[in-house]
């Protein structure tokens, strides 16, 4: 016995031999590994190449005299070459979930909306009835974005600000598209539209103390702004145009009480984050 591997001794063809032999259950790096030590004995140009890949798996590349050994970069810790711009590409590529363009869908039905409302003077029911379209559209894909995002984690920075952007945009064309046609009060369109920006920036305000979460009382707020201004979107007569007003009465009610009760919240967060701070204050000097 001389020692010298089968495939070696063969020749190429041996070691061409050697390989397809090789049993399925063998890690494909092992077979790598041969295909390099044979091109290392044939003298193949690759052979440097061969080797690199057939060590692969063990976390090492092997190159000639010259190039020692390449220790993997997760094996001694080190972070690997190009992660940081990998890590951005993921980061960037995470905005275009599904969440967010849903979203996105409701900013660009925003302008479809208008043109589609002010459409042949605005009181073509045709023309109302593709804005309302529009509008119905916006309403629902309202209701499954932020619901996916906190599902299945999608929540990234851009959503959080164009979303209640988005909500506004809508709401608030579609508010201001009435009145100008004469369909409903401007007062009607001031309380809702100062109610909901007011409350916007007031969660900014309070936001280094805390959170104010969503209540039962504002989703329904939302959901029936939403039917009440679907409705007078519609070119209703009849009994019907009579239900909008009365659903509509109920949504100015719900927006005027659910955002006194925000404030009520707010005061309190901001209180409770004081006397926390203070006391923490007072520890520390402790």
């Amino acid at each position: 016995m001389t020692g010298v591997p089968a495939s070696a001794a063969g020749g190429p063809s041996g070691a061409r031999r050697a390989a397809a032999g090789a049993a399925p259950g063998k890690v494909p790096g092992a077979a790598m590994g041969l295909g390099a030590a044979r091109s290392a004995e044939s003298g193949a140009p690759g052979a440097r190449h061969g080797a690199a890949s057939g060590a692969g798996e063990s976390g090492a590349a092997v190159g000639d005299g010259s190039d020692g050994a390449v220790v993997d970069a997760q094996d001694d810790g080190k972070p690997a070459r190009g992660g940081k711009l990998a890590a951005a590409a993921v980061n960037q590529a995470s905005v275009w979930n599904v969440a967010n363009l849903l979203t996105m869908l409701r900013l660009i039905l925003v302008p479809a909306f208008v043109a589609l409302m002010l459409a042949d003077g605005g009181y073509d029911p045709v023309w109302r009835s593709l804005a309302w379209a529009a509008f119905a559209i916006a309403m629902i894909t309202d209701l499954f974005d932020g619901h996916l995002a906190r599902t299945y984690n999608l929540v990234t920075d851009f959503g959080k600000i164009a979303d209640p952007i988005a909500d506004k945009a809508i709401m608030g064309a579609a508010l201001i598209c009435l009145s100008v046609l004469g369909d409903l009060p401007w007062w009607v369109t001031g309380v809702i539209l100062g109610r909901e920006l007011g409350i916007t920036l007031l969660r900014f305000v309070v936001i280094r103390y805390g959170v104010i979460p969503a209540s039962r009382g504002g989703k329904l707020k939302t959901l029936t702004q939403g039917v009440a201004v679907g409705m007078y979107v519609l070119a209703l007569t009849g009994w019907l145009a009579t239900l909008r007003f009365w659903v509509m009465a109920a949504a100015v009610v719900l927006t005027v009480v659910t955002g006194l009760d925000y404030v009520k919240q707010a005061i309190v967060l901001r209180r409770r984050g004081i006397a926390e701070r203070k006391a923490a204050l007072e520890a520390k000097e402790a």
